[in-house]
Order: structure tokens, then C-alpha cells, then sequence
């Protein structure tokens, strides 16, 4: 596998199915799910259940150094091609440096990997160039808000589930970024469309099986004062008010915020064509259509103006200038607000 920047995990796991493997791997960053579907791929697939007695050794870093790593990793394997040595927890780990002497001239039998979760080494560090010189480093970074439901989408499509938009943005918003919670949520859905005999995931089946209405959530809340319908959107938010743990403002108000922030990006457009606003604010082609419609009931001046009042209503909700007001009390003036 030619070495390059960047290199997404579905381009790794091909090459982990065509056995195609380096000495080294460097799992790091912010996103533990792609750094645990990785490491889990190579304890499953490397080695037979009968290679990992002898051939597979899973350490902490908590529980040990590099110099104890390089001298596992110096082994030869047992009866086996490889052995696989998997770090976890990588990033408790002092000291790295002395890693760049090892791989001068790495063991080629050792598939040594390393889960750093929660951050990076520093990339400019002479061990990380040392390191992608004979191995791969591996960045798994945080997927963006509006990167979640296209990811459920295509997550959905690989088990055979055809998930719809709007199924796909409940799911995000009431799920949050968490894809490892995600990923659960999906299978239980398998298991529900397989007993009802169907294979497309409905706003309704999300409904009655993750508990997020299909009618009264942010991202309906969102639509109705785009389109300023009012009567709409005050009874979403008495909802939220009779409702208010499974719709905290604190998830409410950054929908909102992002909302109109791009909607002022959109007012600045030349090319107002569906796929360049979708492209400009990376959203999905199907919701362009909402920021046409919110542009002609919100001018520019109108949107700076909402933006202010979210950042008020973010503000009184930390107590800042506001010892008693509730959330749904905030929220309600919020949205009277916007589309008054």
C-alpha cells in the first residue's frame, strides 16, 4: 500500500483484508471509534484462534514502557507468519523517542499497533515521520455535526438498511456524535426492520424504537422557523417545556445557532444552485431548499439580529443575567423573538 497523508480507515481495512500489513500501525486521535474498529479488525483477523495463544499480546500503557514494547515487538512469532502486539491506552505512554531506534530496522514478523485515543503526538516529532516511514499513521478524527447523518446513512447501507433523511437527522439529533452509541442504535434497528420484514428505516420506526418524536424535535423546530410557521413552532416548543430531559436546550440552542449562522453564509452567495449551497455549508442537497425558503422570511440584517438572541438565551441559560427564568421560559422567548 503506497504511503500517503491522511489515510481513511476503509482504505486500511482493505489492505488488513489483503493481508497486506505493515510493522507498525499508529492509531491516534480524537474519534475512539475508528482507532477501536481498527485494532479490533487485526486482533480478530490476524492470527487463528490457535496463533493467538503463542502470537498475540495485548498491553496497557499504563501498565508498561516503550522499551518493554520494543523488546516484545523484537520476537519472533511461534509457529505463525505474525505476531501482533497491541498497544492500549497508548497515549499514558512517557516517552516515544526511543521507538525511532527499533524502527531503523523493525521486526517484519511483529504487527506492532498502538491505540493513542483522545489526542496526537506531536507530528512534528522525529518518531511520528520515523514511524510512517515503515508503518501507517492513522489520525481518527471527530466526524462534524452535520457529517453524522450521511455517516448513519452509509453505516445503515453496509448491513443492508436503507435509512431515510429525515430518519437519518432524528437519529443525529437526539444521538448526538457518539458514533459508538450510534452504531448500536443501528444494529438494535436491524433487528427490528428484519422482524417487520423490511429493510428502510421510517422517521415512525425511529420514533417508536430510539424515543425521539418524529414531530417535535430541533430539527422540526428548525424547519418551522424557517418557514415561519408559527403556530408550528410554539407547539414544539411547549412540547420541549412538558419534555424538557429528552430535549435540553443545551442540545437545542447549537442546532439553532448553526442554523442561522449558515443561513447568513447563504445570504452572501452568488450561486444560490442547490448543490453549491450544499457544498458551501456542507449540508445534504435535500435540506437546501429550507435555507431558500428562511432567506426570503429572514433578511440578512434579521438573521444578525437571531443570532444575537441566541447567544442571550445561551448566556441566560448559564445564569449569566438570569437567576430564575427556566429553560423552556428561555427558549419560548427565544423563538418568539426569531419570528417577531
Amino acid at each position: 500500500m503506497a504511503k500517503k497523508e491522511n489515510i481513511s480507515h476503509e482504505e486500511l481495512l482493505v489492505s488488513f483484508r489483503k493481508r497486506d500489513f505493515k510493522p507498525i500501525y499508529f492509531l491516534m486521535g480524537e474519534e475512539p471509534y475508528f482507532i477501536d474498529l481498527l485494532s479490533d479488525f487485526l486482533e480478530k483477523e490476524v492470527l487463528t484462534e490457535d496463533e493467538k495463544e503463542f502470537n498475540q499480546t495485548i498491553v496497557y500503557g499504563k501498565e508498561t514502557n516503550i522499551d518493554n514494547i520494543i523488546n516484545l515487538a523484537k520476537r519472533y512469532p511461534m509457529m505463525s507468519q505474525y505476531q501482533l502486539i497491541v498497544v492500549k491506552e497508548a497515549q499514558h505512554i512517557k516517552s516515544y523517542e526511543n521507538l525511532s531506534f527499533y524502527l531503523q530496522n523493525p521486526q517484519q514478523s511483529t504487527i506492532l499497533v498502538f491505540c493513542y485515543k483522545y489526542g496526537t503526538l506531536d507530528k512534528r516529532k522525529k518518531v511520528v515521520s520515523d514511524i510512517a516511514k515503515v508503518g501507517v499513521v492513522f489520525e481518527s478524527k471527530k466526524l462534524y455535526e452535520n457529517q453524522i447523518p450521511s455517516w448513519i446513512v452509509a453505516e445503515s447501507k453496509k448491513i443492508g438498511l436503507s435509512v431515510e433523511i429525515k430518519a437519518a437527522n432524528m437519529m443525529a439529533e437526539f444521538l448526538g456524535t457518539d458514533l459508538e452509541r450510534i452504531k448500536g442504535e443501528i444494529k438494535k434497528l436491524l433487528i427490528i426492520a428484519q422482524q417487520n420484514q423490511t429493510n428502510t428505516i421510517t422517521p415512525d420506526i425511529v420514533e417508536r424504537n430510539i424515543g425521539i418524536s418524529k414531530d417535535y424535535n430541533v430539527f422540526e423546530l428548525q424547519k418551522s422557523l424557517g418557514k415561519k410557521d408559527i403556530l408550528m413552532a410554539n407547539q414544539i416548543v411547549d412540547y420541549f417545556k412538558k419534555n424538557k430531559k429528552n430535549n435540553p436546550i443545551v442540545v437545542i440552542l447549537p442546532v439553532l445557532f448553526n442554523f442561522f449562522a449558515n443561513l447568513l453564509i447563504y445570504h452572501s452567495l452568488t450561486d444560490k444552485s442547490q448543490y453549491n449551497v450544499a457544498s458551501v455549508l456542507k449540508i445534504n442537497p435535500y435540506f437546501a431548499n429550507d435555507y431558500a425558503i428562511a432567506a426570503q422570511n429572514y433578511p440578512k440584517e434579521k438573521v444578525l439580529k437571531i443570532i444575537h438572541y441566541i447567544r442571550e438565551a445561551d448566556a441566560q441559560h448559564k445564569g449569566i443575567g438570569n437567576v430564575s427564568t427556566d429553560e423552556g421560559e428561555i427558549l419560548r422567548l427565544l423563538v418568539f423573538k426569531i419570528l417577531h
